[in-house]
């Protein structure tokens, strides 16, 4: 391989790189008084701002359904005490938070 096909090459791969680093969907959930604030984000520490976040029962039923704020924080008024949370961004797999997982 001549140098300047090893340099290419290896330039290529470097301008490139970034595109083959995945980034999944976080979430974690707090219970704040009578609401539960969700902060939803992806593993590389971008936002999810303007993503439907959702709450359901255990029999699968929608209870909520709001959108994240610039913070990239939904909001729910605590309505039932066994609830479970997704965020969904379209990825492989949504995040979950489950009501007895939250503090």
């Amino acid at each position: 391989m001549s140098q300047i096909h090893y340099l290419m090459t290896t330039l290529c791969l470097l301008l490139f790189s970034h595109v083959s680093v995945a980034h999944y969907p976080l979430m974690q959930c707090a219970s704040k008084g009578n609401n539960i604030e969700c902060e939803a984000g992806y593993s590389d520490g971008s936002k999810a701002v303007n993503y439907v976040v959702r709450m359901y029962d255990y029999d699968d039923n929608l209870i909520a359904k709001v959108e994240t704020d610039i913070r990239s924080i939904a909001t729910f008024v605590k309505t039932v005490d066994e609830f479970y949370i997704v965020f969904d961004a379209g990825h492989e797999n949504p995040v979950e938070v489950d009501s007895v997982e939250i503090k």
